[in-house]
């Protein structure tokens, strides 16, 4: 089957789906065009330095500060270059160039504190490397990137390298003695996958925009004084094209005139060769339900997802991290209860890694398996979700599956998740997933009539109005409570059921 990249594109509201071999693997969506920031340039302000974190929040014209961390933040790297030149000196074995990247973090670190970079008031030029989630502002970085179709414009970095995904040997010595060649000075580039077998003017006058680009944007920085935008990055449908629509994409389809021109044209400048894979959609019904797409969408709203064998897996998203149960459900297996429990884990692995790619889930995971007894099934279930994981491009850290089944790992979070962005806790039970039972609810509405209204000197009746369901049970089972309590109030009760009141919603008056 074919691979897809399908747009649907509306004044309110952009959706664009990824879709490989007739299964949805990423959904982005956007909404009030503008408002996303990720990618986004900004002149910030510092408004606070905080050592013992070692951060700093930054005014970026937003009405909420962003967050910005020491290893986040641009110095001359000749400085940084001469500390890591000074640690391969001290030790001999040591070769500068092989350093790994967390050495460097921490080299980094360790030789600065986030007080002798910034102080309060400093106009800063920053760059959003994480949407604002939740309560959370913004994740700040001060070492820019500008990504074009073919490069990867780091000017903040001396550095050239080439997407581990062009495997040719080859073939990326070449394109890396290219950008070598026509790099005008000492900035960094990273060759994106689709500039595989491409050629020299091509890359030369993408450097050439993606160079006046940056120059455009330091004359702004310099030039203002306030907080605000610098540079703002392309809108959802053009990013897919500029970051989804690769040779592995058969055909892109896109429902809106005015976004299809706007596909041409940049198809035009930069990939002209794709420009016969563009199809306007036609359709009589919405191009989402022609390629079954919106039910996908509705499914990834369940918090329970059922395996083709019967078994089945839970995802919880709660603020510090998320969950997925994995269960055997109605699959009773053929031979014996280990291998039934490792076909489940190894179906669910599959699942697992499908749901965190569409769904976009990041930050802390930990997923609970069946337990299996053999340690060989335990790693084999590992390896599996490494692998199935592997085409992920966020990404991932797993860590070796514990004694109990449990495998702890995080993905890459950058933009809020499917869930978040298309739901919101629940107005009834306040986020908790659940509500208080019409028997609780009984129980409650006894106590604070013995709270309140236990005077028989007084008479009268006492009219209490409650959900239907909660009016049965006191009409019924807890009929003999309710006797009781007439008898101490002095009191006549009576019960009255308001369709429109909320199960856990009554109101008890006189």
């Amino acid at each position: 089957m074919s691979n897809e990249l399908i747009i649907n594109s509306r004044s309110y509201e952009t959706r664009v789906a990824l879709v490989e071999n007739g299964v949805v693997v990423e959904l982005h969506v956007e909404r009030d065009s503008g408002k996303e920031l990720m990618g986004n340039i900004y002149r910030g302000r510092v408004v606070r330095v905080l050592p013992g974190m070692q951060a700093a929040f930054v005014d970026i014209g937003l009405g909420r500060t962003a967050f910005l961390y020491v290893s986040d933040v641009y110095r001359d790297f000749s400085d940084f270059e001469r500390i890591m030149l000074n640690a391969s000196e001290v030790n001999d074995t040591l070769d500068a160039d092989k350093i790994d990247e967390s050495l460097k973090r921490q080299s980094y670190q360790g030789s600065f504190q986030i007080e002798d970079l910034l102080h309060e008031g400093q106009s800063i030029m920053v760059q959003v490397s994480k949407e604002p989630l939740g309560n959370k502002g913004a994740r700040l970085t001060s070492h820019v990137s500008l990504p074009g179709r073919h490069l990867v414009l780091m000017p903040t970095v001396n550095h050239i390298g080439v997407s581990r995904k062009i495997e040719d040997k080859e073939e990326r010595e070449r394109l890396k003695g290219i950008v070598k060649e026509i790099n005008p000075g000492s900035f960094g580039f990273i060759v994106r996958t689709v500039a595989e077998n491409t050629g020299k003017e091509k890359l030369e006058a993408e450097m050439d925009f993606l160079l006046k680009l940056w120059a455009n944007i330091r004359d702004k920085m310099e030039k203002g004084h306030n907080p605000g935008p610098l540079y703002k990055d392309l809108a959802v449908t053009l990013r897919a094209v500029r970051d989804l629509f690769t040779r592995e994409v058969d055909r892109l389809i896109v429902d809106s005139d005015e976004e299809y021109e706007k596909i041409m044209a940049f198809i035009e400048t930069f990939a002209p060769r794709l420009k016969y894979s563009v199809e306007l959609y036609e359709g009589a019904g919405p191009i989402f339900d022609a390629f079954g797409i919106e039910i996908e969408i509705s499914r990834a709203l369940g918090n329970k997802i059922w395996l083709k064998s019967g078994g089945y897996i839970v995802i919880e998203l709660t603020e510090a991290l998320t969950s997925i149960d994995v269960n055997t459900g109605s699959y009773v297996g053929k031979r014996n209860l280990e291998e039934t429990i490792l076909k489940t884990n190894l179906e669910a692995v599959k699942e697992i890694a499908y749901q965190l790619r569409f769904r976009n889930i990041g930050g802390l995971i930990v997923i609970d398996f069946i337990d299996m007894e053999k340690i060989s099934n335990r790693e084999r279930v590992s390896m599996a979700l490494k692998e199935a994981l592997s085409k992920d491009k966020a990404k991932t850290n797993i860590l070796p599956m514990s004694d109990l089944g449990l495998i702890e790992m995080t993905r890459k979070r950058t933009r809020a998740s499917l869930n978040r962005l298309l739901s919101e806790p629940c107005a009834y039970c306040d986020g908790r997933g659940t509500l208080k039972s019409p028997k609780t609810i009984c129980y409650e509405i006894f106590r604070d009539l013995e709270r309140d209204y236990m005077h028989p000197e007084e008479g009268g009746s006492i009219h209490i109005l409650v959900n239907p369901e909660v009016g049965k049970i006191l009409r019924e089972e807890e009929q003999g409570s309710v006797i009781d309590l007439e008898k101490r109030a002095g009191k006549r009760i009576i019960i009255i059921g308001k369709e429109h009141f909320h199960q856990e919603q009554y109101s008890i008056e006189l």
